[in-house]
């Protein structure tokens, strides 16, 4: 059975709004400004703009264009690429570990989305006179933590049962535009508040003897890799859904653009926020320079200041603010897990809504043993699978794009697409970019990160 049994998209904005949606997420909005606040701001980001151009674009594309080709789920399709019995299985098991990991990013994402959804009700709760509810909502429990997560994997199966076009796609339509007004109406509020300067400082002038430090490149690696999405598999599910003709630089140019607009538009918001909070007594940095609860920044700095707000506007800046963070992981939710549900489609004779109902119920569990033992997994969970199996599946995803698939499968791949010139400098560049440059790049960071 093929992927397509799923459908197509239906447009090409509707592509470009659900892989934006997969890519713009908690790792944008959550991650990108805390990682930024963690690692010197300006020079993070200034790293992590080069990596997005030199690694981010180009190996997206590579798997939106194995995607493509293949058709199917992201094991079948990395197994296309191969010539011989041997080449097939070891591409069906990069493919495969890609999923493994896409289900194991959700187990923790739900948590932290379930955790948005509470923040953005508490203050519904604390309107309504519900103190002690809203206590319970913003509180850490086990108990707090388990129903949110239960209500956002619900959120994500609703979608997904729904299939590409009235599922996936129309969602993502719907979303992302609201996602992108709330974002920017958030951040121009933000820097019109006393202290805001300080923090567009902090974040847009580099601290160029940061640049080389270790683990910003490492942090700045990880972010670039969970924020597009590389390495789940996502990519190549969606680039199945796609038509043989559509123009995978452009797709691919318009998505990333959207994907780094929408981080730094986070940015532009949450390291604002914090030097308005510290400008309104809340304290954000130790004693010795270290952002205070950098895990944990956005759920302790905006609260306080919106605490410090005072009146109904505090409870609408966090109810907004929250909401916002909860659809971003919702658009990426629906992506990640739409690469287990549409494996077990293909590979077995249940149907799309029982399939989306055991995936669900898999993370779910899984979810719920992370949080009985959260200490020791979740930080643990996060490491393995964005700091170590998303770079490790990229440079298999590399090696096979460059070395295993063949070059005249490749070419007629590239020329198929409309509008695309083959003889052009991009199209003839590309594949030796990504057979030479880019695992060169993945290795050299990924010693890094594993022996440095």
């Amino acid at each position: 059975m093929s992927v397509k049994s799923s459908g197509q998209f239906s447009s090409r904005i509707g592509f470009i709004m659900a892989a934006a949606g997969s890519a713009v997420g908690v790792g944008n909005i959550w991650g990108f400004p805390t990682q930024a606040a963690s690692h010197g701001g300006g020079a993070f980001l200034l790293v992590y703009v080069l990596l997005i151009i030199v690694l981010g674009y180009p190996m997206l594309m590579a798997e939106l264009m194995v995607g493509r080709h293949g058709q199917s789920n992201p094991a079948d399709a990395m197994g296309k690429l191969g010539s011989t019995s041997k080449s097939r299985n070891i591409g069906k098991a990069i493919g495969f570990i890609s999923i493994v990991t896409a289900t194991l990013i959700c187990t923790f994402y739900s948590i932290l989305s379930g955790w948005f959804i509470s923040f953005a009700a508490a203050p519904i709760a604390e309107v309504m006179g519900q103190p002690t509810i809203a206590n319970w909502m913003t509180d850490f429990s086990v108990s707090r933590n388990l129903v949110f997560t239960v209500i956002f994997m619900a959120l994500v199966v609703f979608v997904i049962r729904q299939g590409v076009q009235k599922g996936i796609e129309r969602w993502s339509k719907r979303l992302m535009p609201f996602l992108l007004l709330m974002l920017i109406a958030g951040a121009i509020y933000i820097l019109t508040q006393a202290g805001a300067m300080e923090g567009v400082k902090a974040l847009l002038i580099p601290d160029f003897s940061r640049v080389t430090d270790p683990d910003v490149l490492v942090g700045a690696l990880g972010q670039t890799f969970f924020s597009l999405s590389v390495g789940t598999g996502a990519m190549m599910v969606y680039g199945a859904y796609l038509n043989q003709q559509e123009n995978i630089g452009k797709l691919t140019a318009y998505v990333t653009l959207t994907d780094t607009t929408v981080a730094f538009l986070a940015a532009l918001m949450v390291i604002p926020a914090m030097y308005v909070a510290q400008h309104n007594g809340v304290q954000i940095f130790a004693d010795d320079g270290s952002l205070l609860n950098s895990d944990t920044l956005v759920f302790t700095v905006l609260p306080a200041l919106f605490d410090s707000i005072g009146g109904i506007s505090q409870y609408v800046l966090a109810m907004v603010f929250f909401t916002l963070m909860a659809i971003a992981g919702l658009t990426s939710a629906i992506s990640i897990v739409e690469v287990p549900t549409s494996y077990i489609v293909e590979k077995t004779t249940i149907n799309r809504n029982k399939a989306s109902l055991l995936v669900s119920a898999v993370i779910t569990i899984l979810a719920s043993v992370i949080v009985f033992n959260f200490d020791a997994l979740f930080g643990l969970i996060i490491t393995l699978t964005t700091e170590r199996a998303q770079p490790l599946i990229a440079l298999g995803i590399a090696i096979f794009m460059g070395w295993v698939w063949h070059r005249d499968g490749l070419l007629s791949a590239i020329a198929q697409q409309d509008g695309v010139d083959e003889n052009s400098f991009f199209w003839r560049v590309w594949p030796t970019y990504v057979k030479f440059i880019c695992p060169l790049l993945i290795s050299v960071i990924i010693v890094q990160l594993f022996f440095g």
